[in-house]
């Protein structure tokens, strides 16, 4: 698979989201197992969990899932958010929390070292600096390769840059979701490669039109028209509905010049080989054009 780099960290161009395999009624360890082992297989080794997935158990059984090819992958998880009793998730950024909950992360995952380690979300009672810092601690430390950060303003980039070198953002991206666009220029100047998570537009565009389009009319009318322009793309193309949705985020790269990793999920064998496939796809210009016009309203009103 052909690679990239992001702040000296070499990547394979696509990765794999790992959230989904812990979420019900999914069968955690045999979707992992699986799942994982044809990935490493197809060249995507590049994985991405966190410690909030599962309450830990996420990092558990891609731990295990990598017991015997560890030395293949490129691991990322992230630090600062988790479950509370009550349901809801709790921001911890602070530089205690961030050592112990790493030192958790690593026995998670049976590893040693975590090769991108990102600050899931700012905890906004803790200066970015002060968790930054702490990550930085974990990096001279040796438990730590490189940092991420992860849905932060251009301003926290700037602020979390200056402490320690930032490899990676993490952000929403697609082009139902298209806000990361305002911080891409700061990434580009500081050398910050983009790692889109839920490219596909949260299955929107992996669902039927039918579905698609009830989603929007719901969520958000300024949609319309996108499912259906997406699928008349595949359609004439021979390509599936997510195909055509992760290759526009894949061209991102050429539009910022900035590297862009997506790491789609998926639970099943089948859409893994289909996302990889997507890495062949090439939407020439009048189709990016046609794309991007019918998205834009969503960035504006985002």
């Amino acid at each position: 698979m052909p690679e990239t780099t992001m702040g000296g960290l070499t990547v394979p161009l696509q990765g794999l989201g790992c959230m989904k395999m812990t979420e019900p009624p999914r069968p955690g360890r045999e979707t992992a197992d699986a799942v994982i082992g044809r990935a490493l297989d197809l060249g995507v080794t590049f994985l991405d969990t966190a410690e909030l997935y599962g309450n830990g158990r996420n990092e558990e059984i891609v731990g295990r899932a990598l017991a015997h090819r560890r030395g293949e992958v490129v691991l990322a998880t992230k630090v600062g958010a988790r479950w509370k009793g009550d349901g809801d998730v709790q921001l911890r950024g602070d530089a205690d929390y961030v050592r112990k909950a790493c030192d958790a992360s690593l026995r998670r995952l049976c590893t040693d070292v975590i090769d991108l380690y990102y600050l899931h979300r700012r905890d906004p009672a803790v200066p970015i600096e002060e968790s930054v810092g702490a990550m930085a601690e974990l990096v001279a430390a040796g438990k730590v390769r490189h940092l991420g950060l992860s849905e932060v303003t251009a301003e926290e980039v700037r602020a979390g840059h200056a402490v320690h070198p930032i490899a990676a953002l993490q952000s929403s991206w697609s082009l139902a979701v298209r806000r990361v666009e305002e911080v891409v220029p700061v990434c580009a100047e500081l050398g910050v490669g983009l790692v889109p998570y839920g490219p596909q537009g949260a299955g929107l565009f992996n669902a039927d039109l039918e579905t698609a389009n009830a989603r929007v009319a719901q969520d958000a009318p300024e949609h319309a028209g996108l499912p259906a322009l997406v699928r008349d793309i595949a359609q004439r193309r021979g390509l599936t509905t997510g195909q055509v949705a992760l290759a526009w985020v894949q061209q991102r790269a050429d539009v910022w010049g900035v590297p862009v990793v997506p790491i789609p999920g998926a639970t099943r064998v089948r859409h893994l080989e289909e996302n990889v496939a997507a890495l062949d796809v090439r939407l020439d210009a009048a189709e990016l054009a046609l794309l991007d016009r019918t998205s834009q309203p969503v960035l504006e009103g985002s």
